[in-house]
Order: structure tokens, then C-alpha cells, then sequence
């Protein structure tokens, strides 16, 4: 699989938002949204075995080669106590994110994905939501995109991920303009999402570093969800306010 960067931070959006998370960002995606933040993930990136990734995961989760062995990760040498790893059962960080790009687009992430589950992560995804995402494992949680007006990639949503959404998983709109509020406002209601999933995530546009693109006001959605009662959660990428906005690898 081709890998474009594996990294360990703080999860900034959706309900773990602020928990440490190792994110492992695949390459390549089939949309271009106005907005995009990872464009730099649409091509290159280096080639990896499952079994690679698992092990570079391990070591910034901080399992020693022990552990590894015994949660089914093989014998492969990773992190130690000595480099922040602690000698406990388990990982220290043990929340992990597969990302993109779009991840979908790789085979390999079905079996990433089973092998992760399997060594006692808990594994999400983010994905496009033009991608079916009933083929992952249930225990997989899943954070889809619903694709607004203005991201200049509408209707390119999988209505059968609707059917495959379960209690576990969240689905998000990121918000530009007034119009794709309203959109993603109609979407909800009408599909009865607050009922189906754990959480909706509304997520205002951050202005690009560079003025590629105008980013939506915090406060402004803040006050739009209040005014009509919405049972949704505000999210405002943290990571782009604990580091640069540009900064890659957080």
C-alpha cells in the first residue's frame, strides 16, 4: 500500500477530539475539494507492507517487541521503554486513525484495518463518504463525509453508506458558506441522522494559510446551530489551533 505519512498526535475533531491518536494518512484520493487541507496526500507517498505499517504504528504507540508478539503483531523489533514507550500491558497511545487522501482506494486497508483491530486498537477511519464503507469491520468507527455545495465535490455521497452506518459511527459536514449550512441542516432532518449514529458533526472551513480559500467564521455556525435547535457537535480541528494551520505531521 502507499503510505504518505504515519505520525502520532492529538486527535483534533470529532468526540475523541484531544486524545493522543497515531494517524496513518494513505495516499491518493478520487476528489478535489475546494477546500482541501491534504493535497500534498494526493500522490507519491512510499510503498509499505501491511505488516510495516502495523510495526511503525506499534512503535509510536509505544509496544515493546513483546507485546507486539502477543497482540498478534509478529516479532518485528519496535518502540522500547527507554524511547517513551512504557513496559505495560497494551499501548500507550491506543487510539489509531486511517486517513487520506481517501483511504478506501487501497485493498490493503481491509486487512490494516482487521490486523489493527486484532493487536487491541481502536481503529477509525475518515473517509469521503463516495467510497461504500460496509466492507470494513463493524468494530472499525467510522467518520464519513457528507460532500456540501460549495466543496465543489456535491453529490458524490454513497447513499448505501446510510444503510451501513451504525451506533458507533459519525458522520460530518464541512461548512463553508450559509448555503452549505442549510444543506447539511435539510440532510440531517430529513435522514434522521442524530437518531442513527453517535454523533453529526457540523465543521466550519479554517482559512487557508495561503488565501487559496475564505474559511467560515466559529462563531458564526456556532449561532446558526443554536438558532435552530440542532442536536449536532461544533468541530474546529484543534490541531490547526495547537500548531500552523500549514504545519504537516499533527
Amino acid at each position: 500500500m502507499f503510505i504518505t505519512e504515519i505520525f502520532k498526535s492529538i486527535q483534533g475533531e470529532g468526540t475523541r477530539a484531544g486524545l493522543p491518536c497515531i494517524f496513518v494518512r494513505l495516499t491518493g484520493c478520487n476528489l478535489r475539494c475546494t477546500w482541501c487541507d491534504t493535497a500534498y496526500a494526493f500522490h507519491g507517498g512510499k510503498k509499505m507492507t501491511v505488516e510495516e505499517v502495523l510495526a511503525r504504528v506499534n512503535e509510536l504507540a509505544g509496544r515493546t517487541s513483546l507485546q507486539s508478539a502477543q497482540s498478534g503483531g509478529g516479532s518485528t523489533t519496535v518502540g522500547s521503554a527507554s524511547e517513551g514507550g512504557p513496559n505495560t500491558q497494551g499501548a500507550a497511545v491506543p487510539l489509531v486513525e486511517l486517513t487520506g487522501g481517501e483511504p478506501l482506494l487501497q485493498e490493503e486497508i481491509y486487512p490494516l484495518a482487521e490486523k489493527l483491530l486484532a493487536s487491541g486498537y481502536t481503529v477509525m477511519i475518515e473517509t469521503s463518504g463516495e467510497r461504500f464503507i460496509g466492507r470494513l469491520p463493524k468494530e472499525v468507527i467510522k467518520i464519513v463525509d457528507v460532500k456540501c455545495p460549495d466543496s465543489g465535490e456535491p453529490n458524490t455521497f454513497d447513499v448505501n453508506n446510510l444503510q451501513a452506518l451504525t451506533q458507533n459511527d459519525e458522520v460530518k459536514f464541512v461548512l463553508s458558506t450559509r448555503r452549505d449550512y442549510e444543506f447539511a441542516r435539510e440532510f440531517m432532518r430529513q435522514q434522521g441522522l442524530a437518531r442513527r449514529i453517535r454523533e453529526v458533526l457540523f465543521s466550519p472551513v479554517f482559512e487557508d494559510p495561503e488565501g487559496k480559500w475564505p474559511g467560515l467564521e466559529p462563531r458564526c455556525l456556532a449561532e446558526w446551530i443554536l438558532a435552530d435547535g440542532l442536536p449536532v457537535r461544533l468541530g474546529l480541528q484543534l490541531h490547526k489551533f495547537i500548531w500552523d494551520p500549514a504545519t504537516k505531521g499533527v
